[in-house]
């Protein structure tokens, strides 16, 4: 009994032991977490209910805050807004992503398929402030390169940033061109994934490639693409860079989004409760707009054999 003993007390030393290393190596990462995400969430919470501006102390003012919410038009309008984005946005990118990545998988040479990937991936690496000139030169209605060029073909002069309408297709083609390339690399990487024998074996069936790619490449890559579309669809509802350095959100409020609403009432009218409440409600929307992807994602094929 004595050496049963002995062992069982040397076996929970060692799993304390276990433990507290494991909180260790943890500690680094918690301790980044607790700081950067839930003091700043309590701190959210805590200014949902007060009055706040920087230059006086916070003051309690009940539910003046989600009161508001209630009254102000604005809110349904940039919310509406982004809901305009995702619809715009996020279709384009998951086609012209998966497009570019058969193409870029169906080339032999590696020097050429290095070559392609950095020119795609390039766009994302640029601070989209470094950008954002050349772009507002680019959609220029009197003096921009692209209707220099659409000229050339008869196409009378658009007004890219200055109509409610062709400035959404304004911010889709800066959003292809910024942020392809990383959707484009994921899904990359997932072609990489599937198994050529499959494909050897289907094409010697008589399968063609269209029937390859929606009977065996794309159940293949769809836990890439479930990622991509969850990560896209995030992004999207928190658009911000497009409307703010093209059209900042106007004209008026037509291509204003909801976090750009967000930090005009934060930063600019210095009205940090109500900003929390309305950072909150993007909280919760794109909490409910993730659990309803993974709630649908029966589609998504984990089997590889």
């Amino acid at each position: 009994m004595a050496v049963m003993e002995t062992i069982a007390r040397a076996q929970r030393r060692s799993r304390r032991r276990e433990t507290l290393s494991a909180y260790l190596f943890l500690s680094p990462a918690l301790l980044i977490y607790l700081v950067f995400v839930i003091f700043p969430l309590i701190i959210v919470v805590y200014l949902m209910f007060h009055s706040y501006n920087v230059i006086t102390p916070a003051e309690w003012n009940d539910y003046k805050n989600f009161i508001r919410v209630g009254l102000d038009s604005r809110i349904w309008t940039t919310m509406l807004n982004s809901f305009k984005y995702v619809i715009l946005i996020c279709p384009m990118h998951i086609v012209f992503s998966i497009l570019l990545a058969l193409a870029v998988n169906t080339i032999k040479n590696r020097t050429a398929v290095f070559a392609v990937r950095t020119i795609l991936y390039f766009p994302t690496l640029l601070a989209v402030s470094s950008v954002a000139l050349a772009w507002t030169f680019i959609f220029s209605t009197d003096f921009g390169i692209l209707n220099w060029f659409l000229g050339f073909f008869g196409v009378e002069r658009i007004p890219w940033l200055k109509s409610s309408t062709w400035a959404y297709v304004a911010s889709m083609i800066f959003s292809l061109w910024k942020n392809v390339g990383l959707y484009f690399l994921y899904i990359y990487i997932g072609l990489q994934g599937v198994d050529k024998s499959v494909l050897e074996a289907a094409e010697l069936d008589g399968a063609k490639p269209a029937r390859k790619f929606f009977s065996i490449t794309l159940p293949m890559i769809s836990p890439t693409l479930f990622f991509v579309m969850i990560t896209m669809m995030i992004g999207c509802i928190q658009i911000f860079d497009e409307p703010y350095i093209l059209t900042g959100g106007g004209p008026g409020d037509s291509t204003r989004s909801f976090s750009q609403y967000i930090y005009q009432t934060a930063f600019v009218s210095q009205n940090y409760g109500y900003a929390c409440v309305l950072a909150m409600m993007m909280l919760v929307i794109v909490l409910v707009i993730t659990l309803v992807q993974f709630k649908g994602s029966a589609w998504v094929s984990y089997d590889r054999d």
